[in-house]
This record gives C-alpha cells, structure tokens and sequence, in this order.
C-alpha cells in the first residue's frame, strides 16, 4: 500500500503531529517541485506533505510548478 500525499495550499505549510521526519529533495523532468517533500508517519500511517506555495508562501499560484510536484509525489509513492 502507499503512502498518503497531502498537498498543503495557503497558510498550510506543515503538518503538527508528524514524527521521523525527512525532508527530502526531488529531481523531475519538469523541473524543480514548490519545496521540498516532508515525509514521516502521522497516525500511524507514512505521509508525504508537500507545501504548495513553498515555505513562507513564496510562490504565487500562477507560478505553481504542478507537474512537478505531482511527479514528485508519484516518485515517492
């Protein structure tokens, strides 16, 4: 079974009660994704949490890179 994405909009830019946490870079062919991937376990269960605006809400939503940030997410799982 995979994991569980969360892709967090305006003023969502972490998740409290995640534990282990990685944050992990990812290379993909559109380019670079909003920020980081952030993966851990909350609940039990491993998530990947990606902020869609990049920390401190740098990236305006027309400049959201989506496919990257899919592709991210996909490649891990």
């Amino acid at each position: 079974m995979g994991r569980i994405g969360i892709i967090g909009g305006s003023g969502l830019y972490n998740i409290e009660g995640i534990k282990g946490i990685k944050r992990v870079s990812v290379a993909t062919p559109f380019g670079k994704p909003s920020d980081k991937f952030v993966v851990g376990e909350l609940a039990g269960k491993e998530v990947v949490f990606l902020p869609r605006h990049g920390v401190g809400h740098r990236i305006s939503p027309s400049e959201i890179n989506y496919r990257a940030n899919i592709f991210g997410m996909k490649k891990l799982g």
